[in-house]
């Protein structure tokens, strides 16, 4: 949940404002609280907002039962247009089919399905095509807070050193 959401409830449920700086001094408090080892989960800080989750020394265990869970999983082509979007949205579905060079109809309707991507708006291009961003959902399901915390393309390039033998092999 984001401060805003809480706030909100919080607010709602003793009929009066209840300032955000009260709400992140709790949450301060609830973190060092459960982050004793007598808990099995802990509050973390993600896509914008915070949760509880399941502490790493559990992952083991954790795993096991979710690895019979497929459902999560995203394809090649649903992760490639999945990234298109992330690092041009706003962006139309026929921009990422002209990046990715195929169809991406299906792709784009299971990321919605799944709530990673949802519809911004409309461009103002020739028939005003749908315009696709990420979700808050996405954020979480990558365990990033913001959208600057992708990999920069810098970080994918290749060391030119990458060569087959040695120097001055004919």
């Amino acid at each position: 949940m984001k401060v805003k959401e809480l706030q909100g409830a919080l607010s709602e449920m003793f009929e009066a404002d209840v300032p955000t700086e009260h709400i992140e001094e709790v949450l301060v408090r609830i973190d060092e609280k459960y982050s004793a080892d007598e808990f099995s989960f802990s509050l973390n800080k993600t896509g914008g907002g915070y949760q509880f989750l399941t502490k790493p020394a559990y992952q083991a265990s954790i795993g096991i039962l979710l690895k019979q869970r497929s459902k999560r999983r995203l394809s090649t082509s649903a992760l490639e247009t999945l990234s298109i979007v992330a690092y041009k949205q706003p962006v139309t579905k026929g921009e990422v089919e002209n990046i990715r060079g195929v169809n991406c109809d299906y792709a784009v309707q299971k990321l919605l399905e799944k709530g990673l991507l949802e519809i911004k708006g409309k461009s103002e291009a020739i028939g005003r095509p749908l315009l696709y961003g990420t979700t808050d959902q996405f954020m979480e399901y990558f365990g990033i807070n913001d959208l600057k915390e992708l990999p920069t393309p810098k970080d994918f390039a290749q060391a030119d050193d990458n060569v087959i033998g040695e120097e001055g092999d004919d």
